[in-house]
């Protein structure tokens, strides 16, 4: 008996091992699509937020003109950007293609967890399980747009309009320039999977509406100290990350509402059944 359990728990590992392989190996080819197109990824999207025509420029533009007749954002046409050491270029290839080959495969990551799970739940969990994972990807994917769209453009206005005197010749580092859109854009991603957190701690007991209702203000600040985190000092990209926390904050409330009064059906439908 000892034998067939270690054997059914190598079993596991073993299939476990062939999960996160494949994942790895999910990961290595979506860095490889990123590299071989590393040039116009760099030119196209990676530096996108430091130009004029970046799509939410234009967009805020738009409706400055409309609003006030003018531009509100009118970035400088160059973007001076400096390589203080011989390997840092090739250092940034590596971190931006890994970084978007694990945005590139994080669907298929989700789903080989949900592979290796499935097995083991009742029907009823492996249809819970199937919202879990849609859930997991598209808040990630929902997150990873959120910064680059919203709060990176700002963070880097702010970071190039800022002067304190005119003598300062403005020159960007490539590493610090990475650090930020690696920190705003997979931050925000991670970030936005707190709404599965809550489903998933609510559906074990751990969690309760009324909790989360109670702490609502302590959450707010706790929500301003990470959207500070993750974030420039500047207040205008602080409060662009920290708004839509604030309303996955409501958004998690209302799903955990959801699933105590699911959880309450259940039992009392059992409650009935076995009374």
């Amino acid at each position: 008996m000892a034998e067939e359990k270690e054997m059914s728990f190598l079993g596991h590992i073993g299939e476990l091992r062939a999960h996160l392989v494949r994942s790895i190996i999910a990961i290595i080819i979506g860095a490889l699509i990123i590299g071989f197109n590393i040039n116009w990824i760099m030119d196209h999207i990676f530096f996108g937020p430091t130009r004029n025509d970046f799509f939410t420029f234009r967009v805020v533009n738009h409706f400055s003109r409309e609003l006030l007749g003018h531009d509100s954002i009118h970035l400088p046409k160059d973007f001076p950007v400096r390589v203080q050491k011989l390997f840092q270029q090739f250092n940034v290839m590596m971190a931006v293609s890994i970084f978007g080959g694990m945005v590139l495969a994080f669907p298929y990551i989700v789903w080989e967890i949900w592979k290796f799970i499935s097995p083991a739940l009742h029907e009823k969990e492996r249809k819970n399980s199937i919202f879990v994972i849609n859930g997991i990807w598209f808040l990630f994917i929902l997150g990873v747009m959120c910064g680059y769209f919203l709060i990176l453009p700002f963070a880097v206005n702010f970071g190039v309009i800022f002067k304190i005197s005119d003598i300062i010749v403005p020159l960007y580092d490539l590493s610090d320039y990475t650090t930020l859109f690696l920190q705003v854009v997979l931050g925000m991603g991670v970030i936005f999977l707190f709404p599965m957190v809550v489903y998933l701690l609510t559906s074990i007991g751990i969690l309760t509406p009324k909790f989360l209702k109670t702490y609502r203000r302590h959450a707010i600040v706790v929500i301003m100290v990470v959207a500070a985190i993750i974030t420039p000092a500047d207040v205008l990209s602080m409060m662009a990350a920290a708004m839509p926390l604030v309303v996955l904050y409501e958004m998690s409330i209302w799903m955990s509402i959801y699933v105590s009064k699911k959880i309450e059906k259940q039992e009392k439908a059992l409650a009935k059944s076995n009374s």
